[in-house]
């Protein structure tokens, strides 16, 4: 049931950047010294069965295979941790639609700021936007029924806004038809999401990343993240964030916590119980991870508890009844999949009580944790052609791609891959049996990685037969890996693209090169 909130008491708007950035500062420098790392603990110590742990990690690679990274946190300690190689501890990684509760946390702060309400009118925050004529429900549609996925639009309006050719997402927001009551139809529609950030930006004259920076990253000692902005200057509060594991297994614990962080309050606990409700009905299979129904920029889970949830597998569960969070990365279609394997390995596993001490069981959890590691290419380090080709470049005819050149040069024990293109050239080396880690700006377009003139990558390479090469690109700061197959036909080279995920196509047309 929604709770109702008494209206936003504004503080003037003459006071109002300099109050809020007096508030920024002294909670920024409080929260900065007592930033660190969660604790850390043994499973069976906080109730948790190693074997079990131990099940999920094996059921990730066996049924999943791209998994990313995880960390669970039982009673405020971390007792498993694991990233598959070429990801790391230090990455940072695209959160897609996590961005959306994160969003939501803003809204509550800013709510308990009196800077808003969530009954407030959506309308009423951008008057000098609206159309002349908004449709009627528009003029009835609250914060609320945007935090809720209950605008009234019968569809997502985001490729909508989106679409606007003058960039100006809130305008054509605004004029959107709403073709139902708020409140009385769900619709997952990220247009809400990216509404929010607007309206905090609007009522806080920060960005949402800016907002938050003092209220919950500093205090929780959150790295300052990648969030990119729309056109008009607004963080994309549906999509855009970029996180560490540790800092969404933090995110998490904030709202196990009920908002409290190291003896303080961050966010009130009528807002965290809100947020993690039941709002919205989404549907009626109980088999469906998604017909649990929503909260508030959360989804419910089948099972117990809720979660922060984003494409290809980015996850915060948080499991009040257990006393524990999950945070998981991936790169996978199979979110079903990975949520399952959650239920069915690591739930029994989470006991009520400490365990006895398991030495050999902890030994073989850790030792598995740590030589975690997503497939390298396999094939032969080199072939007769090797010689042959190492070193030598292809031009390409105009392609979708922009690829003008490219080629392979063998150096040492290892390999590069080289692409130019209209940003540069791009020479990624490329380890043969193993991973070798760099940056490059080579298609940074693919990432969603804003902002950021280069992305972290990973290859590893060898040869499948006399004429083909094949590199996996892992882009280690998102969810995608790029297979690059090289095929040498005398005078000509073909390569072939193919993309692990991707919306729309995953194998781009093929490209013929001839040699320069």
């Amino acid at each position: 049931m929604l709770m109702n909130y008494l209206p936003s008491a504004l503080l003037p708007a003459a006071l109002l950047p300099s109050a809020l950035l007096l508030i920024a500062s002294v909670l920024s420098q409080a929260a900065v010294a007592e930033a660190k790392p969660l604790p850390r603990s043994t499973p069976e110590a906080e109730g948790v069965d190693s074997a079990g742990i131990q099940g999920l990690v094996e059921a990730f690679e066996s049924k999943i295979n791209a998994v990313h990274s995880l960390m669970l946190v039982r009673h405020g300690k971390v007792v498993a941790e694991g990233w598959w190689a070429p990801y790391a501890a230090e990455d940072p990684h695209i959160m897609y639609s996590v961005s959306k509760s994160f969003t939501s946390t803003a809204i509550g702060m800013a709510q308990q700021e009196g800077l808003l309400s969530v009954n407030d009118l959506v309308l009423s925050f951008f008057p000098e936007l609206a159309p002349e004529n908004p449709a009627e429900q528009m003029k009835n549609m609250r914060i609320r029924d945007l935090l809720r996925m209950s605008s009234g639009h019968q569809n997502d309006m985001n490729p909508v806004i989106k679409a606007a050719k003058d960039g100006a997402w809130i305008k054509a927001f605004l004029a959107t038809p709403v073709e139902n009551k708020p409140g009385t139809r769900w619709v997952y529609n990220s247009a809400c999401s990216y509404m929010l950030a607007a309206i905090v930006q609007k009522v806080s004259q920060q960005s949402l990343e800016e907002y938050l920076k003092p209220r919950l990253f500093d205090p929780l000692g959150i790295l300052p993240p990648l969030w990119g902005k729309s056109p008009e200057g607004v963080n994309l509060g549906d999509g855009g964030l970029t996180l560490r594991t540790e800092d969404l297994a933090k995110f998490g614990l904030l709202y196990l916590q009920k908002g409290m962080w190291n003896g303080k309050r961050l966010l009130a606990e009528r807002w965290v119980e809100d947020a993690g409700s039941l709002q919205t009905a989404t549907g009626g299979n109980p088999d469906s991870n998604w017909d649990a129904g929503y909260g508030y920029q959360f989804w419910r889970n089948k099972v117990t508890g809720y979660r922060a949830d984003g494409a290809f597998g980015q996850f915060a569960f948080v499991l009040p009844k257990y006393d524990a969070v999950l945070a998981v990365t991936s790169g996978t279609g199979d979110m079903a999949g990975v949520m399952d394997a959650v239920w069915q390995y690591l739930l029994p596993a989470l006991r009520e009580k400490a365990l006895p001490s398991n030495p050999a069981a902890q030994r073989k959890l850790r030792s598995k944790l740590a030589s975690l590691s997503l497939p390298v290419q396999s094939g032969e380090p080199h072939m007769p052609l090797t010689a042959d080709v190492s070193g030598r470049k292809y031009s390409f005819e105009s392609n979708e791609l922009g690829i003008t050149s490219a080629g392979v040069d063998y150096f040492g024990p290892d390999s590069n891959v080289t692409f130019q293109d209209a940003d540069g050239t791009h020479i990624i080396p490329c380890g043969l049996g193993h991973w070798i880690r760099s940056r490059t700006a080579f298609q940074k377009r693919i990432s969603n990685v804003f902002d950021n003139e280069s992305q972290g990558i990973a290859a590893s390479c060898a040869w499948l037969d006399d004429h083909t090469f094949m590199a996996k690109l892992c882009f280690h700061e998102t969810p995608y890996t790029i297979s690059a197959r090289f095929t040498f036909e005398r005078d000509k080279l073909l390569i072939d693209l193919e993309h692990n995920l991707r919306w729309g196509e995953t194998k781009r047309p093929q490209l013929v090169g001839k040699r320069l």
